[in-house]
C-alpha cells in the first residue's frame, strides 16, 4: 500500500513538472536558418529565412547611422559574413542574444536609411521569410525626378521609345520549370536582348525596368513607364501550369472591365492626375472637372487599348514563325502591370516554363533571341504602318520611305569605316555626313547610322 501511495505521488509530481515545462516548449525559438541581399537602385532587400512566423521589431539610431532588428524567441543559425554586401548601404552585419531566448541583428550603415519590414509566406523555392527593405530616400527622389527621355536625330525627328520589363526579380522567383530553371532569370535575359536589338534599329530607344536580379512593385514598374515617355511598354513572363502539357507563346493586352475599373482609381487619386502630365498620350486631368476628366480617360484609355491589339497582333503574327502559340489572338486580362491609362502596354507569355521542352527552349540563349527578335520585328511592322507623330519613323513614312529603309551598325574589332561604307554599299564621306563625323576614324563599340540605299 504504501509502495503504491508513493507511486502516485511521483507520478503526481512529474505531471506538475510536465506542466511545469509545457510553456517553454510552446516558446521554442524560431531559427533564423538563412540570409540574402538583393541591390536595388533605390533599395536593398535583406531577406532572413526562418523556420516560422517570427515576432519582430525594426527601428534606426543615428550617429552612426545602424538599423536593429528584434526578434522574438529566436536564435542564429545562418551566417551573415557570407553575405556580400557590395552594393549596399550596409558596413557590416552583427548579432547577438537578447533578454535570454531573443535574438538582436544590428546594421552598420553607410548612411541613413528608411526601413520596411513584413514577412513571407512559404513558396516554391523558399520557407517562411522576414523581408527587410532599406529604402533610400535619396535614390527615390532621383527616379521621381527622372526626366521624361525623348532622343532626337539629326533630323530633329524624336526616336520611338519603348520600355520592357522583366517580370518578377530578386525574391520573387517567378515560376519555376521540372528542372529549376527559374522564370525571373529568362525573362531578363530576354528583356536585355530585345534591348540591344531595338537600340540597334535607328528610329528607337530602348530602357529596361529592372537591369538586375531585385524586385520592383508593379505599379513602380508603369510609372517608370511613363517617366521614360514610353511610346510602348512590353512585359516579359514565361507563364506556368499546373500540369506539364500546355505549351506556347501568349500576347495579353488590358481587358475593358480592367480599364474601367483603373479609371476610377485614377480618377480618385490626385497624384495620379499630375502624374499624366507629360505621359506618352500628353493626358492632363488637373483643372478638368470630374464628369470631362472621365471622358478625356476614358478615351486616352481606350486608344491605348486599341493599339495595344494592334502592336499584340503584330507580334503574334512574327512570334507564330519561330514558335507555337497558345493562343492565336490577343488575350485581355486585368494584369495590374498593363494598367497605364496613356501607354499601350502588352505582356508576352514567352511560353511556359512548366513544359519540360519549352523550359529547355526558354533556358537556351538562341532561343531567347529568336523570341526576342520575333516580338520586335512585330513592335516594327506595327509601329512603320502607324509610326506616333513627331518620329523618325512617321517623318519617313511622310516622305516615302517607310520607317525601314535607315539601320543602325555598331564596329566590331578590325572594322573600319571604308568597310562599312563598302559592306552597305555607300561611301565613306556619306557616312561621316550622315554621322556627323569629323574624320573616318571609329571606335569598337560605337554605333553609326546607315543611310538609305
Amino acid at each position: 500500500m504504501t509502495s503504491i501511495t508513493a507511486l502516485g505521488k511521483w507520478f503526481a509530481a512529474s505531471c506538475v513538472v510536465a506542466l511545469l515545462a509545457w510553456p517553454s516548449l510552446l516558446s521554442a525559438s524560431t531559427g533564423v536558418e538563412g540570409a540574402r541581399l538583393w541591390p536595388a537602385p533605390d533599395h536593398t532587400r535583406l531577406v532572413l529565412d526562418t523556420a516560422s512566423k517570427v515576432e519582430h521589431n525594426v527601428f534606426s539610431l543615428s550617429s552612426p547611422a545602424r538599423l536593429v532588428i528584434d526578434l522574438k524567441n529566436a536564435d542564429l543559425k545562418a551566417d551573415f559574413a557570407n553575405l556580400d554586401l557590395s552594393g549596399s548601404p550596409i558596413k557590416r552585419i552583427r548579432s547577438a542574444p537578447r533578454n535570454g531566448s531573443d535574438l538582436r541583428v544590428v546594421l552598420d550603415l553607410k548612411s541613413n536609411i528608411k526601413p520596411r519590414s513584413f514577412q513571407l509566406e512559404p513558396n516554391q523555392q523558399y520557407g517562411h521569410r522576414l523581408v527587410v527593405d532599406l529604402i533610400d530616400e535619396g535614390g527615390l527622389k532621383t527616379q521621381k525626378a527622372l526626366k521624361p527621355k525623348v532622343t532626337q536625330n539629326r533630323g530633329g525627328q524624336r526616336d520611338i521609345v519603348v520600355v520592357i520589363d522583366a517580370g518578377h526579380g530578386g525574391e520573387d522567383p517567378g515560376a519555376i520549370g521540372p528542372r529549376g530553371t527559374r522564370e525571373k532569370d529568362v525573362v531578363l535575359a530576354m528583356a536585355r536582348t530585345l534591348k540591344n536589338l531595338i537600340n540597334q534599329k535607328a528610329g528607337y530607344t530602348a530602357e529596361l525596368t529592372r537591369t538586375g536580379d531585385y524586385y520592383i512593385d508593379l505599379r513602380s514598374r508603369t510609372l517608370l513607364a511613363r517617366k521614360h515617355n514610353a511610346d510602348l511598354f512590353v512585359s516579359v513572363h514565361a507563364d506556368a501550369f499546373r500540369t506539364s502539357q500546355p505549351s506556347g507563346a501568349s500576347v495579353f493586352a488590358l481587358s475593358q472591365s480592367g480599364a474601367t475599373s483603373e479609371s476610377a482609381r485614377w480618377l480618385a487619386k490626385s497624384e495620379n492626375r499630375s502624374d499624366l502630365i507629360g505621359g506618352a498620350g500628353g493626358v492632363s486631368l488637373n483643372g478638368r472637372d470630374e464628369m470631362l476628366a472621365g471622358v478625356l480617360l476614358d478615351l486616352s484609355m481606350t486608344a491605348s487599348i486599341n493599339s495595344s491589339l494592334g502592336v499584340g497582333s503584330s507580334i503574334l503574327g512574327k512570334l507564330g514563325n519561330v514558335t507555337k502559340l497558345h493562343k492565336r489572338g490577343v488575350e485581355q486580362a486585368a494584369f495590374v502591370v498593363l494598367k497605364s491609362p496613356d501607354i499601350p502596354s502588352l505582356l508576352v507569355e514567352a511560353g511556359f516554363i512548366s513544359n519540360p521542352q519549352e523550359e529547355r527552349n526558354l533556358a537556351s540563349s538562341g532561343y531567347q533571341r529568336k523570341l526576342a527578335t520575333a516580338v520586335f520585328d512585330g513592335i516594327h511592322d506595327y509601329f512603320s504602318k502607324t509610326p506616333p507623330p513627331g518620329t523618325m519613323l512617321a517623318y519617313q513614312k511622310a516622305n516615302g520611305r517607310g520607317g525601314s529603309a535607315t539601320d543602325r551598325y555598331r564596329i566590331r574589332r578590325g572594322d573600319t569605316l571604308s568597310d562599312v561604307a563598302r559592306e552597305n554599299q555607300t561611301t565613306v564621306s556619306e557616312l561621316m555626313r550622315f554621322n556627323g563625323l569629323n574624320n573616318d576614324r571609329v571606335m569598337v563599340g560605337q554605333t553609326i547610322r546607315i543611310p538609305a540605299s
